[in-house]
């Protein structure tokens, strides 16, 4: 079975061949974004730092939608759209939220967090999880942070 580089590198070439410029572009730019955290961390390419580097170009993404909108950009914004469209495909679908609320509970129950200063052992302990891939660490540090006193 191909990587999750491997797929994505597969389907730039299709893109080309489709005459599919967007597309093309947005693969292109996350194949670099790859290569380049593969370079920077000095590791292999594997579906780890492929999806890490996928999920922060997303958030990029969004969080450029945010400051487009606030300066009435919807050409950008609709422009980063597709593109977070095209990345997405790439990524595993997330938990849903009674999922994701029970494995929070138990991460907090298995460390004995009390407070908000220890929420990193919470958040150490789900990176350990099998469900970790799944798992959007940003959206997640703000449930445990409600959870904790």
């Amino acid at each position: 079975m191909p990587s999750l580089y491997e797929t994505l590198r597969a389907d730039i070439i299709v893109a080309m061949k489709a005459r599919d410029s967007a597309t093309t572009t947005a693969l292109r730019t996350a194949d670099a974004g790859i290569k380049r955290a593969a370079m920077d961390t000095n590791k292999e390419i594997d579906d780890a730092l492929s999806l890490a580097t996928l999920r922060k170009a997303v958030k990029n993404l969004t969080d450029a939608n945010v400051e487009f909108a606030k300066g009435g950009r919807a050409d950008l914004i609709a422009a980063n759209d597709a593109e977070i469209r095209v990345l997405s495909k790439y990524l595993p679908a997330g938990l849903d939220a009674a999922k994701l609320e029970a494995l929070i509970t138990a991460a907090i129950v298995s460390t004995g967090a009390q407070s908000k200063k220890e929420m990193g052992k919470v958040i150490g302990a789900l990176k350990l999880l099998p469900e970790a891939g799944q798992i959007d660490f940003g959206a997640v540090s703000k449930l445990v942070q409600a959870k904790l006193p």
